[in-house]
């Protein structure tokens, strides 16, 4: 692979999970050694200079401070026996040669431009007391820390809400156009492509199959496999559609590829000439495709789009689950609060939350990171003790189930975890990880039973069966999801808890997977409780949608109400917020970030928990809290202004 990135340029690269996109990253900070990998040929030239004549002395040196990397799952790229302080201020004390306190200073200025309240007390806390979008923004302010000249950012908002991802990126934007700082973005997310890249990368295979200017590859894309990712990602400025367009097939398997063109095996336009490989040629000034008929496919993108119509909508039945003033309180050890409080602080982290969820029915959960939504799904799993309200599941109170019943309640409820290398057992392999509860619940006679079954929920979620004598560490992000979605189907549950399900995954991999979610519902009966940050991907699915904020419900509408007429201030800031795989359209609208800052769990509001950040807010709001109001057809809102 070639590309370039100029200063103060923002340059994408997409692809499928395992195309190479974090490996060639890697390469560039030289990171690859072995016996994980070795680069066989070509260079590397940074600010004048080959990295790959560099001695390891040297790289250290550029490291962190002239190239910095957000990794893509924080999680296992943070220290989790240091403090978040030691992690953020080591490389301002290694490369900008800062004491102690100035780094200190600095470190609390960085959580601040990255939306984390609480500075003072984040800084003294370790990676696994943190929400995932929390640490990817620890993540985020490291990159930042020392203005290097080239950031690499590995999905560096996968687990971020929309309005912390508006400003995180626009700060990239502004730091990257101010300072002349070169950014690459790799991303599954071609919104945030369209709205920010100047020029984008199309990966495939461990090969670039297309690259160009943005608007150019967005609008004329010239490689099947782009029009392909166009085409399968749910838009807000179009109509729902009853499935979604996708890719069949699998990506190539990288231990023995194809000779020819690697997209074959799944294009529809292939002919007999795309066995030989085809080369990356120009198609138009500054835009280049790898494909035999790239004349040919000029102009068929908007072609490509349409997708299935939207099938006929089915009743929801009874409420398979109930949650009745759901609330979850946190106490804080004194020494977190402060040395000299002889005080326990508490944080309210759920509150008062009420909802139903039909069976056969989606309910999506939506709302910015540290709201709840976890929170709300780990109550319902019974993985955290219940402070107030009930949870009743298929008419029976599940919130004071006692041991023996909630191991039999775990066939009816699975779960699908946001992070899923920490859900994983890293001394397991894939297939002994998967098979483990088929043996444990007897849902399968035997081993092989069970290998049988795991190679078929492998192949269910478009994964190869033989990755299933892989390790999770051996795994991309992606696969790692994909994995934790086929353990909890293997249980054949009634109810599953989807926490950010498809947001590590491609979206041609993300269209297979809600498709597939969909049918399974179809086909079974499933209920979810759909956990998410992407509103795209949360009105394809859901029937209905429920909007927190800071442990609350603010509203809670059937999905076209609530994403054609929203009501509550804040619902309306995260469609304001989120992007649209469309440059033209994105790049016309004016940005609307969501002003004002987080406030703290432990101090919030006294009134209407936004009244902080609401542009309508008045003393009324700052003073009393809304009650929840039916504005009739089931469209509930919590607000003074409605």
């Amino acid at each position: 692979m070639s590309y370039t990135v100029r200063r103060g340029e923002i340059v994408a690269l997409v692809g499928e999970s395992g195309c190479g996109k974090s490996v060639s990253s890697l390469a560039i900070m030289r990171l690859l050694a072995e016996p994980v990998g070795r680069i066989t040929s070509g260079s590397i030239v940074f600010d004048g200079r080959d990295l790959l004549c560099l001695p390891e002395a040297q790289m250290r040196g550029i490291r962190g401070r002239d190239i910095s990397m957000i990794f893509q799952e924080p999680m296992t790229s943070l220290n989790p026996v240091l403090s978040i302080e030691t992690q953020l201020t080591e490389p301002l004390v290694a490369h900008l040669g800062m004491n102690q306190s100035q780094a200190h200073k600095r470190a609390i200025e960085l959580l601040g431009m990255v939306g984390i309240t609480d500075a003072e007390r984040r800084l003294r806390q370790y990676p696994h007391q943190l929400s995932g979008g929390m640490r990817q923004r620890v993540m985020i302010a490291m990159g930042l820390a020392c203005n290097p000249k080239l950031i690499i950012a590995d999905e560096p908002t996968t687990a971020l809400d929309v309005t912390i991802q508006a400003q995180i990126l626009e700060l990239m934007k502004d730091l990257s156009r101010r300072l002349h700082i070169a950014l690459v973005i790799i991303t599954h997310n071609l919104g945030l492509v369209a709205r920010y890249a100047d020029r984008v990368n199309i990966m495939y295979g461990g090969k670039i199959v297309e690259q160009g200017d943005a608007l150019n590859v967005f609008t004329r894309s010239r490689h099947p496999y782009t029009l392909g990712l166009m085409r399968s990602v749910p838009r807000l400025n179009l109509p729902r559609v009853g499935k979604l367009a996708t890719i069949e097939g699998l990506p190539p398997n990288l231990l023995n590829p194809p000779w020819g063109c690697r997209f074959a095996p799944r294009c529809e336009f292939r002919i007999d000439l795309c066995g030989k490989p085809p080369d990356l040629v120009e198609v138009e000034r500054a835009h280049h495709a790898r494909c035999f008929r790239t004349h040919e496919l000029a102009g068929l993108t908007s072609k490509a789009a349409v997708a299935a119509p939207a099938a006929a909508a089915v009743p929801a039945g009874a409420p398979l689950l109930k949650v009745r003033d759901l609330s979850k309180h946190f106490a804080i050890r004194q020494t977190e609060v402060s040395v000299l409080s002889r005080k326990q602080a508490v944080v309210r982290a759920v509150n008062g939350v009420s909802f139903d969820i039909g069976r056969g029915d989606t309910l999506g959960l939506v709302g910015e990171s540290g709201c709840g939504k976890t929170t709300v799904g780990r109550l319902i799993l019974n993985l955290e003790s219940v402070t107030a309200g009930k949870i009743e599941y298929a008419g029976a109170d599940i919130s004071l189930l006692d041991r023996p019943a909630v191991l039999a309640l775990r066939k009816k409820i699975q779960a699908i975890f946001q992070d899923p290398f920490s859900s994983l057992n890293p001394r397991m392999s894939v297939g002994q990880i998967i098979a483990e509860p088929l043996l444990v619940f007897g849902l399968a006679k035997s081993r092989k039973a069970a290998r049988q079954r795991v190679a078929e929920l492998l192949s269910q979620v478009g994964l190869y069966p033989y990755l299933s004598e892989r390790y999770p560490h051996q795994l991309s992000g992606g696969q790692r999801q994909r994995v934790g979605i086929a353990r909890a189907l293997a249980m054949e549950p009634e109810f599953i808890v989807c926490d950010e399900a498809v947001s590590a995954l491609d979206v041609s991999v993300q269209g297979q997977i809600i498709n597939l979610l969909d049918e399974l519902q179809s086909r079974l009966g499933l209920t979810y409780l759909f956990i998410a940050h992407d509103l795209a991907v949360v009105r394809h699915i859901s029937k209905r949608v429920a909007v927190m904020y800071l442990g609350r419900i603010v509203e809670i509408a059937d999905r076209d109400d609530l994403y054609q007429n929203p009501k509550h201030p804040y619902t309306r800031a995260l469609l304001d917020a989120a992007p649209i795989p469309d440059p033209v359209t994105e790049r016309a609208r004016p940005a609307k970030l969501l002003h004002g800052e987080l406030p703290s769990v432990l101090k919030p509001p006294s009134g209407c928990v936004f009244s902080s950040r609401c542009p309508m807010a008045s003393a009324e709001c700052r003073q009393e809290p809304p009650q929840v109001r039916d504005l009739g057809a089931h469209h509930l809102v919590a607000c003074h202004k409605v």
